[in-house]
């Protein structure tokens, strides 16, 4: 798996939503248009039903499925891990909506090419954090290494009941399950 990545803890995160509305107006996206969403579900816990808030966006996966159905390469995958579109070989055919298993590629109104989350490279490049993630007043959403979070917080996991199959995807997410979510020792 990837050393970096998205953290998202579940016991920390508000609801507010502000993940959201940051990545929207960093990327100029259109209304009904999204990178990042934030929601709140309703999953099965070990006592019973949890209401949990997540928000998820591209999981840059280790071995990303969209790259590997677009036709042309406008779907790639960057030197640092990022999985990334280029507009320019674009031809709109939809292969890499279709398969992304996270739901998050879509076609943007304004172009009519495929467009999604590319983890605010241009800010990381400056040492700087992605913009959903310096909006989050709880810092429950965060970028960085893996090992540093796992320090943090013991026990991370890439899923969630609901959640596509993290060993076959391989996303670049680690997610504190909110209490009621985790296995209990066996």
């Amino acid at each position: 798996m990837k050393k970096e990545g998205f953290f998202f803890n579940m016991n920390t995160c508000i609801g507010c939503g502000a993940c959201q509305v940051a990545c929207k107006d960093h990327n100029n996206l259109q209304p009904g248009e999204f990178f990042r969403r934030f929601e709140t579900m309703r999953l099965e816990g070990k006592d019973g039903p949890v209401y949990g808030h997540y928000s998820g966006s591209c999981n840059h996966c280790e071995d990303p499925v969209c790259v590997k159905a677009c036709p042309t390469g406008a779907m790639y995958v960057e030197e640092g891990g990022a999985v990334l579109h280029n507009a320019s070989l674009c031809i709109a055919c939809g292969s890499c909506v279709w398969t992304c298993p996270y739901g998050s590629i879509s076609f943007s109104q304004d172009t009519g090419y495929a467009q999604k989350c590319d983890s605010c490279i241009d800010l990381r490049k400056e040492g700087k954090e992605p913009n959903c993630c310096h909006a989050c007043p709880t810092r429950s959403l965060r970028y960085g290494n893996f090992e540093e979070f796992e320090k943090e917080y013991p026990g991370l996991v890439s899923e969630f009941p609901g959640m596509p199959d993290a060993e076959r995807y391989k996303p670049a997410l680690k997610i504190k399950l909110s209490k009621n979510l985790e296995k209990e020792d066996v």
